[in-house]
């Protein structure tokens, strides 16, 4: 075990309830983010739970000596999953009107343990269109609409939160189409350039428009950077980094921005769920869209920004469908699967801004058997809505991001659903690598490649078809 040394230092904190509150408060009355490395955050989170130690994650190079499992056999040593149709006193939940009772329990644990809670109070976000711009992608004519969601920070000054988006619809659509909202990466736009990088074969926003649907790319880290803080930085109110480098953190970002640039406490959320807080934010936008059909946005994340995009769809009851691409643990791999990453990977110094301060609890001198929910539950916050599990080959990366435990949450789920009058994936055996397990509202296929939702695009696209429906065209007059 590698031991972690405590803090001694003490943070220049400034308690915000000594500020006058009958006034605005003007910058020169706050201090400024305490800057904080990634490693020397993560052991004040450790201080603050009175953590000496925590246990090493699983390596992913297979020489390793600590090398992550692989083996099937070792993988279960905790089977027993939480019953998600049984309230906490042990009654057992028998219909809808109970199961809206059993899901606030659900989220209050994944809150407190998990990802963290939302301040009750947010800043608003004001959204304007920055551009627009009449393009075509294959030999499709489209609108882009380029978005800044500016949000409110009068606050707290010093920190500046632009929610970056984009939007793009079919040109000649009749009417509001569905829209695949992605968290993505919004590049510069060139004179002449693609509107979308090109994927090997056609690419998935291309595939989206010839259903006749649009699709948003959402840029999670202009929400909240994707760091505890500055890596390998000098620590508590440290320096600024290389020449011209802005200091990005969780005292940043939307988290920062709430807690008016002050470190988290263990139960603040994450940027896992600030990331799925913007996506909310970003339909609240395609909500007043017109060209948008608002009841029919789905959400689609690969790796980390899989993790957000169930996080997402868990939380925000309005978004109609889910893509959820290679989430692994953290996000749809059941935490409970001694199997590639687990708990102690994520709840390192790398990772552990994902989640709550608490989460890492759950990595010493806690076990993920001690988690009040595990990943299935996440997937069932999502029913009765359709959700399709994505994941790539055993070889390249099924070994480390867990096929088989993500299916297993899924499996876990459909009681859930059953209960909702809808259909999960009607079987607990896993499926052969290019089985589309598609009958249900959960859907799962383990497609042939490596780190990517690509090749799955075709099957998720003709599975959603069945719940996402285009305007029809207007009827010839004769």
């Amino acid at each position: 075990m590698r031991r972690l040394l405590l803090l001694s230092a003490v943070l220049p904190f400034v308690s915000i309830a000594q500020l006058p509150a009958d006034e605005p408060p003007k910058p020169s009355d706050l201090p400024k983010p305490v800057q904080l490395s990634a490693q020397d955050d993560h052991r004040r989170m450790m201080e603050l739970l009175k953590i000496h130690e925590i246990r090493r994650g699983a390596d992913g190079n297979p020489n390793s000596a600590n090398a992550a499992n692989r083996d099937e056999s070792k993988a279960t040593p905790y089977p027993e999953l939480p019953d998600p149709l049984t309230f906490r006193d042990g009654t057992p939940v028998t219909t809808a009107e109970q199961w809206q009772k059993r899901r606030a329990e659900i989220l209050e644990d994944f809150d407190r343990e998990v990802y963290g809670r939302v301040p009750r109070e947010t800043p608003k976000v004001n959204w304007s269109v920055t551009d627009t711009v009449n393009e075509r992608v294959g030999e499709i004519d489209v609108v882009t609409k380029r978005l800044v969601g500016r949000v409110d920070n009068s606050a707290y000054p010093h920190v500046t939160v632009e929610i970056q988006l984009t939007l793009t619809t079919p040109a000649r659509a009749p009417g509001p189409v569905p829209v695949i909202l992605e968290f993505g990466f919004i590049l510069p736009r060139r004179p002449g350039a693609a509107a979308f990088p090109q994927e090997r074969g056609k690419a998935w926003t291309q595939q989206v428009l010839e259903k006749g649907w649009g699709y948003a790319i959402l840029s999670p880290n202009s929400i909240q950077a994707d760091t505890g803080g500055r890596v390998g930085g000098p620590g508590f109110g440290g320096g600024a980094g290389r020449a011209g480098e802005a200091y990005q953190g969780l005292t940043t970002g939307i988290i920062g921005l709430c807690n008016r640039g002050q470190p988290r406490g263990p139960e603040d959320w994450g940027a896992l769920r600030a990331w799925a807080w913007g996506a909310s934010r970003a339909l609240d936008y395609l909500e007043t869209d017109k060209a948008v059909d608002a009841r029919q946005v789905g959400i689609e994340g690969l790796s980390r920004y899989g993790k957000a995009a169930v996080v997402t769809m868990a939380y925000d009851q309005r978004f109609a469908i889910g893509l959820i691409g290679s989430s692994g643990a953290g996000g749809v791999k059941l935490h409970r699967r001694h199997y590639g990453e687990k708990v102690e990977n994520v709840a390192g110094s790398g990772e552990y801004h994902w989640m709550a301060g608490n989460y890492i609890k759950y990595a010493g001198p806690l076990t993920a058997r001690d988690l009040p929910v595990d990943a299935h539950e996440l997937v069932a916050l999502c029913a009765p809505r359709p959700v399709f599990i994505s994941v790539g080959s055993l070889q390249v990366e099924g070994g480390w991001v867990d096929a088989r435990g993500m299916f297993l949450a899924g499996v876990g789920a459909e009681p859930v659903y059953t209960l909702l009058g809808k259909r999960g994936l009607g079987t607990a055996e896993f499926p052969p690598q290019e089985t589309a397990l598609v009958e249900g509202e959960i859907a799962f296929r383990q497609h042939e490649g490596g780190h990517t939702v690509g090749p799955n695009w075709p099957t998720f696209i003709a599975w959603a078809s069945r719940y996402l429906q285009s305007p029809p065209e207007p009827e010839k007059k004769q």
